[in-house]
């Protein structure tokens, strides 16, 4: 009788099949199930003798790896880990891999798009003309782009492909990010403190992972420093930024709009304080998707597992047994 071939569950995929993990993973020797569930008891009870998981949202914290022995590998869909407990990971030896390196361009894309339709008030003039209304005006004051600053809260590949982009249009272009060498930085850019690129910004994007030291780090503190009728955008993570805070900044004039691909939690429950303001644009976390890159993404989320399992290590990851 030939051996049983190591388990692979993905967890919580929202697409219909598994063929491009399979074909990945399949013929490196893998057996790959698909479950549908983001609870911790649910991935224990789906992913019972799996050596690795597929993550795309679904919760791995201390009590999903205490339960998971054979556990080794988690090899999540996209950048972010904040559903990973990361330390408790490392206690129990488990690698935690990634994919942060595809959807830069759809992302880049996604937030320059809403920072234009948010300034220049795109959706306010659909709904208008939708409702009977042909009328420049309706949406109110609209700034010239040469005349603004542009603020980018994170300045790697999406938040330089950004600046690329649409910095141009704006008058100046400042950035924070403590973790960015000087090496390579942009003479186009400022560099900037977070709290003095909030100040000097007409319009901000956010660009950088959620963890314990960013969770709600966009709050009053920082919104009250923009200057009146500001602009924010976010496509990284719904948590980044305090909701009530955003709200009261909307509804003081503080903000004219903002653009949010990201909330928290996801889906929003209906009564959630921005699905009914009118100056918020938002999409489903839709930002890092096309065609091709949900193609690339799954096939990079396998190819970490068949790399680990080959080579000991997988491609990208984020801790692990030598990390």
């Amino acid at each position: 009788m030939s051996a049983a071939r190591p388990l692979i569950v993905a967890t919580d995929p929202e697409w219909l099949d598994l063929d491009h993990e399979r074909a990945i993973l399949e013929p490196a020797g893998f057996e790959v199930v698909r479950a549908q569930g983001r609870s911790p008891e649910e991935v224990v009870d789906s992913a019972r003798g799996a050596v690795g998981v597929l993550v795309q949202y679904a919760t791995i914290d201390e009590s999903v790896l205490a339960a998971l022995p054979e556990l080794r590998i988690v090899s999540r869909y996209g950048a972010g880990v904040d559903s990973v407990d990361l330390p408790a990971a490392e206690t129990h030896r488990v690698w935690v891999a990634n994919v942060p390196d595809t959807g830069t361009e759809e992302v880049a894309a996604h937030a320059s798009a809403m920072l234009l339709g948010v300034i220049r008030h795109l959706p306010h003039h659909d709904h208008a003309i939708r409702g009977g209304t042909w009328d420049f005006k309706v949406a109110g004051s609209v700034p010239r782009l040469s005349e603004l600053t542009l603020g980018l809260v994170g300045f790697g590949r999406i938040g330089r492909a950004v600046a690329e982009g649409v910095g141009h249009w704006f008058g100046r272009v400042v950035a924070y990010d403590p973790y960015a060498s000087e090496s390579g930085w942009p003479a186009t850019v400022d560099r900037l403190g977070l709290e003095e690129l909030f100040a000097a910004s007409n319009a901000v994007s956010l660009h950088l992972p959620l963890g314990p030291e960013t969770q709600e780090l966009v709050g009053a503190a920082l919104l009250d420093r923009m200057p009146p009728a500001s602009y924010l955008v976010n496509t990284a993570r719904g948590g980044l930024v305090d909701p009530e805070a955003l709200r009261r900044a909307l509804e003081s004039g503080r903000l004219a709009g903002a653009g949010l691909d990201v909330l928290a939690p996801e889906p929003p429950p209906a009564d959630h304080p921005l699905l009914g303001h009118d100056a918020v644009t938002l999409s489903p976390h839709a930002a890092w998707f096309s065609d091709p890159a949900l193609v690339d993404l799954r096939r990079a989320a396998a190819d970490n597992i068949v790399r680990w399992w080959r080579d000991g290590t997988p491609r990208r990851y984020v801790v692990g047994p030598t990390a």
